[in-house]
């Protein structure tokens, strides 16, 4: 599936919404031993929300943030390459770099160091995932008020029309 519109892609991010995600990133595991979990649209929001306070001026990160968990939405119950299918559904509309941050946001830090070192990715890369990987990991916090997905829509369409202006220069 390729999401071909902001739109699209709003609805998609508001249907994950009731279902508890946990730590390992998997929808209906609990996040915490006590049993808290967190609902896949609160941690989208709050991983989106941690990457704008830390990195304010780097939209694309953002909303890497926010889209880096839809693949499990696409395919319910298929953990293997959720972040494949996400990066692709996502690449169209969002553009190459939101897309590459979401596949290698699964890779830990050493598949992250290898690649660089084999080069296949940046040392810029290397550091937007890693920084990805910490916002995802410190958004699953119950309560954390992290805002509504619709303060998001001018961000998503601001993205989306330098992936479509980026895309048409290389055409």
């Amino acid at each position: 599936m390729e999401l071909r519109s902001v739109e699209e892609l709003m609805d998609l991010l508001h249907a994950c919404r009731g279902g508890p995600e946990g730590s390992d990133g998997r929808l209906g595991a609990p996040d915490r031993p006590s049993g808290a979990s967190v609902d896949p649209h609160e941690h989208a929001l709050q991983t989106a929300a941690l990457l704008r306070r830390g990195r304010p001026a780097d939209k694309e990160l953002q909303v890497a943030g926010l889209v880096h968990a839809i693949g499990q939405l696409l395919r319910p119950g298929d953990d293997s390459g959720h972040a494949d299918l996400a990066a692709d559904a996502v690449q169209p509309l969002l553009g190459e770099r939101v897309a590459r941050l979401v596949r290698l946001s699964v890779l830990g830090p050493d598949d992250l160091v290898r690649r660089h070192a084999g080069g296949w990715v940046d040392a810029a890369l290397v550091e937007d995932v890693l920084t990805l990987r910490q916002a995802d990991e410190a958004g699953r916090s119950p309560g954390l008020d992290a805002g509504v997905l619709e303060d998001w829509r001018t961000v998503l369409e601001l993205v989306a029309e330098r992936a479509g202006r980026a895309g048409r220069v290389r055409a």
